[in-house]
């Protein structure tokens, strides 16, 4: 379910008119790395709207994005109200990384691993992160790399900053159940092709 919060103004999207173009990339990127890529097209607006409405811009800090493509979740954001001197974004794909310099010129872009995250991101945050937003294909990893990935993460941001991550699959890419973080799901995106879900990780902060 969308989490309501009203933008003080309208911000223009920094995508231009080029969907097919985007398709194309995405393909083309999947073809010659399925597993790398991981999925053959970019998020759809509905799901990259979902994953956004998870990150509350009034909470300072960095926003960190994890394989984000073409951007249609970092537009998202941006939309959201998160401002682009704000984000982060870690992209393995060099072709995804100059067309991210191209579109969100003001944002942090990084062209590296993401499943190395300290190591990525060393130096670059000044304070800890308001949010982490993943579009990483978790289902390619192995689930002791899933949890270390969703540790670090947990280590670089606000106590109660969510790690947000969609996936195509009906089962959780991390386990829902866990005394270290609690998970909740969004409704099945239907309108997205694939069908998608998002799901939401927040650390338990234990006394």
């Amino acid at each position: 379910m969308l989490q309501s919060f009203q933008r003080p103004t309208a911000r223009k999207s920094p995508l231009k008119k080029d969907r097919f173009q985007d398709e194309a990339r995405f393909l083309r990127s999947w073809l010659e790395r399925p597993l790398v890529i991981g999925a053959v097209t970019p998020s759809g607006k509905i799901l990259a709207r979902t994953m956004a409405s998870y990150v509350d811009p009034r909470i300072p800090g960095p926003v960190i994005e994890l394989g984000p493509g073409t951007g249609p979740v970092t537009d998202a954001l941006i939309r959201r109200g998160v401002a682009q001197e704000r984000l982060v974004l870690i992209e393995f794909n060099p072709e995804f990384c100059q067309l991210l310099k191209r579109r969100f010129p003001k944002a942090t872009i990084i062209q590296g691993d993401a499943y190395d995250l300290k190591e990525t991101l060393s130096g670059i945050l000044k304070e800890p992160a308001a949010a982490t937003v993943s579009s990483l294909p978790l289902f390619t990893k192995p689930m002791d790399q899933r949890l270390e990935l969703l540790e670090t993460a947990q280590e670089l941001m606000n106590p109660n900053a969510p790690f947000i991550q969609f996936t195509y699959a009906v089962v959780p890419p991390i386990p829902a159940r866990s005394q270290s973080y609690k998970a909740r799901a969004s409704n099945r995106i239907w309108r997205n092709l694939p069908p998608a879900r998002v799901w939401v990780y927040n650390k338990v902060n234990h006394p």
